[in-house]
């Protein structure tokens, strides 16, 4: 089933709409990356006007910036700890940005969006 983004079909009464134009190509979706902690696999997919968006499906490393001295390190993601985008990525070990992962040297919390651009950057919490 497509995902579509378009305007709804019905008025805030409940009422049918009467549509003015047919669905869009621009106005489907895609289904969410949902980035998952484990060994690495990324997915080019064509954006529109032709451009290409890396999505990481599978992340295992992370670049985390230690703001007490400002250096940043490449480290192991261990497990997802927070996430509040759902509370049920957190048994499934999906990453967005925004969630706390556990990581060889703290916690981070991820400032990247791992669907969109296929990299992990974070920041030191701890």
């Amino acid at each position: 089933m497509a995902i579509w983004q378009g305007s709804s079909l019905r008025k805030p009464s409940g009422a049918r709409s009467r549509r003015n134009k047919n669905k869009r190509n621009a106005e489907f979706g895609r289904n969410p990356a949902e980035t998952r902690i484990g060994d690495e696999v990324k997915k080019e997919i064509v954006a529109r006007g032709n451009c290409t968006k890396t999505r990481a499906t599978v992340a295992k490393r992370i670049n985390v910036i230690d703001p007490k001295d400002n250096s940043s390190k490449n480290v192991e993601m261990l497990t997802v700890l927070e996430n509040g985008a759902n509370s049920h990525f957190v048994r499934r070990n999906i990453i967005t940005k925004g969630a706390i992962v556990e990581t060889e040297i703290g916690k981070a919390k991820i400032t990247s969006r791992p669907g969109q651009k296929g990299i992990v950057n974070g920041v030191l919490i701890e």
